[in-house]
C-alpha cells in the first residue's frame, strides 16, 4: 500500500493526521539539513507522496528538485499556515513547461 506524508511546521500540518497523512514536524529553526534528511528517509520509505509547506521546500530547493524528475516519490508543495507564497503554483508551472514545452497555464511565451 502507497503512503502519503505531509512535512512542515506544526500548525501548518497537523490537521492531515485527521485524514490519514503522516505528519513530520520541520520548524522554521530547524536547521535546513535536518528538512533534507527527512525527505531522503521519507523517500526510501516507500512513501509515494510527499507534500510540503512552501516556506520549508523554499529552504531546501535543491534537494526538492532532486525528486522532480524522478517518478516516485511525487513532492507536491502546499501552503503553510502563513499562507500562499506562489511557490507550489511555480512548482506546477515549471514541471508543466518541461512536460510540454511551454507555458499552457498562464499563455506566455
Amino acid at each position: 500500500m502507497y503512503k502519503a506524508a505531509v512535512m512542515g511546521d506544526w500548525d501548518s500540518i497537523y490537521g492531515f493526521s485527521a485524514l490519514g497523512l503522516d505528519t513530520f514536524r520541520i520548524e522554521a529553526d530547524a536547521p535546513d539539513t535536518e528538512a533534507v534528511e527527512l525527505l531522503k528517509r521519507l523517500s526510501q520509505s516507500h512513501y509515494e507522496v510527499i507534500y510540503i509547506t512552501e516556506s520549508l521546500a523554499k529552504r531546501i530547493p535543491a534537494e526538492i528538485d532532486r525528486y522532480r524528475l524522478q517518478l516516485s516519490p511525487a513532492v507536491i508543495l502546499i501552503p503553510g499556515i502563513s499562507g500562499n507564497t506562489g511557490e507550489g503554483l511555480s512548482a506546477v508551472k515549471k514541471s508543466v513547461e518541461q512536460a510540454v514545452g511551454s507555458d499552457i497555464i498562464f499563455g506566455k511565451k
